[in-house]
């Protein structure tokens, strides 16, 4: 029986204008940057098989999928292909089944884990381009396919999970949740990582004595598994923050914890709006207050949605809907009280938080003088031990703002504060405010006097450190 014509794919090589020997080209190169070596051999041919009904298999199919949505962005067309608009199955449809689940998510843990801990291929990685179509926006139907895989899945052997051991899983979680907030992602991710794929790993592939342990145990992994990705993300090792916050996600969906699943795509959307991407994180973030990942969230919990969501609508260009959105969230803090049933998760979001992202979110949309206000209120209220790495790139933040006004004393006093909460403070995004500081100074140097000088010697030492 003849195949079909793939007229999807074919439209979208023509929307890019790439012939069959271009898309070959960029697909090797893509397959290149990330790892899969098994695609070096891609070539016109198998471009056309494509085009004329063969479906590639569950990772060429990822990678083109990949190549092609950064065609499209080279195009100005700022589109996530998926598998579904060239016409192709889910590669984990491909696999076998809707999505990695059950045993499955338990081996993706275990393996990502030893990733992580493996230095060579962890540099790897991280010399690996950060993947628009990575990105994981969860279906109604795929999060009802994970439960009921979970519930259906054969009991094994071993020592009967109990309340102990999700509470053992939380208390780690809270103990490295503080330690980063004080030192940064970049300390103690090994520790947070191995526990990960040893303890927690055993704990999910043991039995439950009842649906209640079972789902409160997936919440608690999946809780672990945020924290690894996102101490990735502040240690700027942006794909290896991606594969965490994915696997994250499906531990969320496995639990059926809609607000945990809120909370991850929330930290999806904070990384790639941080990446430049603005149109995709207002699409992970707008999937971050639908249904029941706000509606079930604690309000505290929706404040932090909600203002990441306002700080996409504005860097996506949405300015009369993100003041809105930033009222929203400043509401849904206020309501939240001493007492309410709220996630640990969130202990570190307060009035400090909500001014940091509101902030940001005012200089999205052009107002300096309001983003100073905030960062400033961000300052004053931050507890500054406790949150050492926040609210060092608050003040890197907060003087890159004051520079852009016009006040350069200012802006290098406010510098000289974030280079001395830095001390002791392993975070790729606070170094990142220090390069962006000593870009911003580069027209001073030479005329900017002795207290400039001293400053940019300083965060050029900061640099070198580290580098």
């Amino acid at each position: 029986m003849p195949r079909e014509r793939n007229t999807r794919l074919e439209g979208v090589l023509q929307e890019i204008g790439w012939s069959q020997v271009a898309a070959a080209a960029h697909v090797v190169r893509v397959a290149s940057e990330v790892g899969a070596t098994e695609l070096q051999s891609i070539t016109r041919s198998h471009v056309n098989q494509w085009i004329r009904g063969a479906h590639p298999g569950p990772t060429a199919t990822r990678i083109l999928c990949e190549t092609l949505s950064r065609g499209l962005l080279g195009k100005g067309l700022n589109r996530i292909v998926t598998p579904a608009d060239i016409g192709l199955n889910d590669p984990d449809e491909q696999a076998g089944s809707m999505r990695p689940r059950g045993g499955d998510t338990i081996a993706q843990l275990v393996d990502l884990g030893g990733t992580d801990l493996d230095l060579e291929r962890r540099l790897a990685l991280k010399r690996a381009a950060f993947s628009l179509a990575g990105m994981s926006l969860p279906s109604t139907g795929w999060w009802e396919d994970s439960l009921t895989a979970a519930r259906t899945r054969r009991p094994p052997a071993g020592r009967t999970v109990g309340p102990d051991d999700v509470a053992a899983v939380r208390e780690m979680t809270q103990l490295l949740s503080q330690r980063e907030q004080r030192r940064g992602g970049g300390d103690g991710r090994s520790a947070l990582v191995a526990y990960l794929r040893t303890d927690v790993a055993a704990y999910l592939g043991s039995p439950f004595p009842d649906e209640r342990i079972r789902q409160e145990m997936f919440t608690a992994a999946g809780e672990l598994a945020y924290l690894a990705g996102w101490t990735a993300f502040d240690a700027s090792e942006h794909v290896l923050a991606q594969k965490w916050l994915s696997l994250a996600l499906q531990l969320s969906a496995e639990a059926d914890d809609a607000p945990l699943a809120g909370h991850i795509l929330r930290a999806q959307a904070h990384q790639t709006l941080d990446l430049g991407h603005p149109t995709q994180a207002l699409q992970l973030a707008e999937t971050s207050v639908s249904q029941r990942r706000y509606t079930n969230a604690s309000s505290r919990e929706r404040s932090l949605l909600g203002v990441v969501h306002a700080r996409t609508l504005a860097a996506a260009g949405h300015k009369q809907e993100a003041i809105p959105a930033l009222l929203r969230a400043e509401d849904d803090l206020r309501s939240a009280q001493a007492g309410d049933d709220e996630p640990a998760r969130v202990f570190f979001f307060s009035e400090a938080s909500l001014a940091h992202e509101t902030a940001r979110t005012l200089q999205a949309l052009g107002d300096l003088q309001g983003a100073e206000r905030e960062f400033l209120r961000s300052v004053r209220t931050r507890k500054s031990t406790a949150f050492a790495r926040t609210h060092a790139v608050t003040l890197g933040l907060l003087g890159a703002v004051q520079i852009q006004r016009g006040a350069l004393d200012v802006a290098c006093a406010t510098w000289t504060q974030a280079l001395d909460a830095m001390q002791g403070v392993q975070s790729g995004r606070a170094l990142d405010t220090v390069v962006q500081m000593r870009r911003a100074l580069s027209p001073y140097r030479g005329r900017g006097g002795t207290a400039l000088a001293r400053l940019d010697d300083r965060a050029r030492i900061v640099i070198s450190r580290v580098r």
